[in-house]
């Protein structure tokens, strides 16, 4: 993915999940554990996500959320991994990055009622085309050593969701009514048909005026991600004056029709630059042999290849070099 495409993601998946909704879908329908079912949703609030360390760099990069269980705060930790590629590190990432959020809450007096710390689900949200492989516990990068300092081995695990690997899964249900698992398949489309689906179903579910935000944070992600990155040098809709959802899928509706054309013609050209450049090559090919073998000058030479004066005197320059 380019950088641009990128930095793009990023920001519109932190859009996305500045929404309670998406955060609650996303713990209700992957984190497949009985105390998920003890969350109090109505709860949900969003909380600072910006941390400074002891030398002074910003992190503002975390979406952080907390929530009501029982009495007590928990405090989700999710953190978004655009990569194209796993980080092998990231279990060590997220240990830093807990340390920095426990320092903050202690600032706070954000205790338990209890005295002590609440505790944190940390989340690593990834979307690259390989599956993810790496330790997903500090404890799995740090060698084991005998003879008791084993016990000072640090113990931290992240819970991973590897969109790809979710979507791929024979477990996996299409039917889900789900808005994080929307966003899954929207990422990981099987085809254009498949895309426009999933867009209709997410218009019916956030269809009510109070998630008016969210459809729009949708709407920027599929601007600026899903079709540059679907489509990339397709000609793509006018989303200036598209404010809502289901504007964009019936647009969309009436525009993928035409795609298919323009990837034929988009072929066909392709196919005639490649002939263009293979009559240029062999031409210049002929040029290259006059010059190796005979004494004639550019101007004939060029004359006899089909080629221009100055692009001769650059071949013969390159034989001389």
């Amino acid at each position: 993915m380019p950088p641009n495409i990128h930095n793009r993601h990023d920001h519109s998946y932190k859009l996305l999940f500045s929404h309670p909704e998406m955060v609650k879908d996303l713990l209700t329908g992957f984190v497949k554990e009985a105390w998920v079912e003890q969350l109090d949703f109505s709860t949900l609030e969003k909380v600072s996500g910006s941390y400074v360390t002891e030398d002074l760099r910003d992190r503002e990069d975390d979406i952080i959320w907390r929530v009501r269980w029982g009495d007590d705060w928990l405090y989700v930790y999710l953190l978004l991994e655009f990569q194209s590629s796993e980080d092998a590190h990231m279990a060590v990432r997220i240990m830093t990055y807990l340390g920095l959020l426990y320092q903050d809450l202690i600032r706070q007096h954000a205790f338990t009622p209890s005295g002590k710390l609440p505790p944190v689900l940390p989340v690593v949200l990834y979307n690259g085309e390989k599956r993810w492989k790496a330790a997903q516990n500090v404890a799995d990068l740090v060698e084991r050593v005998p003879g008791g300092l084993e016990r000072y081995r640090p113990n931290l695990a992240y819970l991973l969701l590897d969109e790809g690997a979710i979507v791929s899964d024979p477990a996996w249900s299409d039917q889900m009514r789900n808005v994080a698992a929307a966003l899954f398949r929207l990422e990981h489309n099987r085809d254009e048909q498949d895309m426009l689906a999933v867009l209709g179903t997410l218009v019916e579910w956030l269809k009510a005026p109070e998630q008016t935000g969210l459809r729009r944070a949708f709407v920027v992600w599929i601007r600026r991600v899903l079709l540059p990155s679907r489509v990339p040098e397709m000609e793509l809709p006018d989303f200036t004056d598209l404010q809502d959802l289901h504007e964009v899928h019936d647009m969309l509706a009436e525009r993928i029709k035409k795609w298919p054309e323009q990837w034929i013609e988009k072929g066909r050209q392709e196919t005639l630059r490649e002939a263009e450049e293979r009559v240029l090559e062999n031409k210049r090919n002929a040029a290259r042999k006059l010059i190796a073998r005979t004494e004639m000058n550019d101007q004939l030479i060029a004359e006899i290849a089909e080629l221009s004066v100055e692009e001769v005197e650059k071949l013969r320059a390159e034989t001389q070099n």
